[in-house]
C-alpha cells in the first residue's frame, strides 16, 4: 500500500466526473499522494471504473452511484474513507445545494470533510456544529490564509540555480496541472530531483509538497507566495528541475492566469498546454480562443522566456487523430508537439534534460 498523507478518501463528483468540471476528482483519480482513493461518487458512472473512464485505463477506483451505496460496497471490503474530498471545480468555485446533503451524511458518519471551492464549508453554521459533534475536520482548501502567514516578493528567486519550467496553458480546466505532475515523475524516473509547485487547490489535495492556492491568495502577496513555493522547494530540496503548475491562461476572460507564475516565478522555459479542438473560453460561449501563435507571442513578450514544446490536451478526438494532430502543430509553430497524456512523457523529457543545469 502507498504511503499517503491524510488517508482513504471517497471524491464527490456528483453530475461532473469526466466533464470540465470534475477535473479536481480527475486530478485525484490519477494521482495522488495525500489520500488513497477508495472511490468517486457519481451516479451518471455508477458501476465503473473511474480511470476506465477517465482515461480509457482501469485503475481499481469504483464509481457509485451515491454515498449509501458506497458504504455499503466499501464495508464489505473493510475499506470505508475517513475524508469526503469535494472533487468538483465549476466556474465559480460554487457548491451545488444537492452536495449538502451528502456532506451532513459524511460528517454523521465521522468523516472529514476537504474542499477546494470557494463555497466556504466552515462558514455553515449547521456544518460546524455536526464537525465538532463528530470531533472531526472541515478544512476549506481556498480559504485565504492569514496576512501574518502570506509572503512578500523579495527577489530571492535570482538564488534558484536549476531549471525552472513553467507549465502554463491556452486556456483554463486544460490539464496543466496533469502535464506537471507528468513531467515530474518522468523526471525523477530518468534520476533527477523534480519537485512540483502547486498553484491550486488540486495540487495540494495532491500532495504538492510546496503549494500555494494561487486564487485563495491576496493579490499583494501572489507574487511573494509564488516565489516563497519555488526558493523553500530550491532551498529544502536541492533539486535539479523545478515545475511549476499553471493556472487559467493570459487571454481567457475569466481567468487570466499565469502572469504573477511568469513574472514571480521567472521560469527559464515555459511549456504551453493547448486543446486544438476548442474554438472558445472553456464555460464561455462566444469568447473566441485566441490563436497558438498570438498566445505563445504574449508568453514570449511578456517573460522574455522562450515556449520550448506544446503539450496536446486530446479532449474531441479519435486517438488515430492524435499525431497527425501533433505534426500540423510543429508545422505551424516550429515547436514540437506532444500527448504526454496518452503516450507519456519520454520525447518530451530526452528535449528538457538537454536543459538540466
Amino acid at each position: 500500500m502507498k504511503k499517503v498523507i491524510d488517508g482513504k478518501a471517497l471524491v464527490y463528483c456528483e453530475g461532473a466526473f469526466n466533464t470540465p468540471n470534475g477535473k479536481t476528482a480527475h486530478g485525484l483519480v490519477r494521482f495522488t499522494e495525500r489520500y488513497e482513493v477508495v472511490g468517486v461518487l457519481d451516479a451518471k458512472y455508477a458501476g465503473s471504473d473511474a480511470g476506465d473512464v477517465l482515461d480509457g485505463r482501469p485503475n481499481g477506483i469504483p464509481v457509485f452511484k451515491d454515498l449509501e451505496a458506497a458504504i455499503i460496497a466499501l464495508a464489505a471490503n473493510e475499506n470505508l474513507p475517513s475524508y469526503l474530498v469535494i472533487g468538483l471545480a465549476p466556474d465559480g468555485g460554487r457548491l451545488p445545494q444537492v452536495a449538502k446533503a451528502t456532506i451532513k451524511n459524511a460528517l454523521l458518519k465521522g468523516w472529514n470533510i476537504d474542499s477546494g471551492l470557494h463555497d466556504f464549508l466552515t462558514n455553515d453554521p449547521e456544518l460546524v456544529a455536526l464537525a465538532k459533534e463528530k470531533n472531526v475536520k472541515i478544512r476549506d482548501i481556498r480559504k485565504t490564509p492569514d496576512r501574518d502567514q502570506l509572503h512578500f516578493f523579495t527577489g530571492d528567486i535570482e538564488k534558484v540555480d536549476c531549471l525552472k519550467l513553467a507549465v502554463l496553458g491556452t486556456d483554463s480546466a486544460l490539464g496543466k496541472r496533469t502535464t506537471a505532475w507528468i513531467l515530474v515523475h518522468a523526471f525523477r524516473k530518468a534520476g533527477k530531483k523534480a519537485e512540483m509547485i502547486g498553484t491550486g487547490q488540486t495540487g495540494w489535495m495532491q500532495g504538492a509538497k510546496y503549494s500555494m492556492v494561487m486564487d485563495s491568495c491576496i493579490n499583494d502577496f501572489v507574487s511573494g507566495e509564488i516565489e516563497h513555493a519555488v526558493v523553500s522547494a530550491y532551498n529544502n530540496e536541492d533539486p535539479d528541475v523545478i515545475v511549476i503548475e499553471g493556472q487559467g491562461s493570459l487571454m481567457n476572460p475569466a481567468y487570466p492566469g499565469g502572469f504573477e507564475i511568469l513574472a514571480a516565478g521567472r521560469p527559464d522555459y515555459v511549456i504551453l498546454q493547448h486543446a486544438p479542438k476548442r474554438l472558445e473560453y472553456d464555460g464561455f460561449p462566444g469568447y473566441k480562443m485566441h490563436s497558438l501563435e498570438e498566445q505563445i507571442h504574449a508568453i514570449q513578450v511578456i517573460s522574455g522566456k522562450e515556449v520550448i514544446a506544446i503539450t496536446v490536451n486530446h479532449e474531441g478526438m479519435e486517438k488515430s487523430e492524435i499525431l497527425d494532430v501533433c505534426k500540423a502543430i510543429t508545422l505551424e509553430t516550429k515547436l514540437p508537439a506532444f500527448d504526454v497524456l496518452e503516450y507519456g512523457a519520454d520525447d518530451l523529457i530526452a528535449l528538457l534534460m538537454t536543459k538540466v543545469k
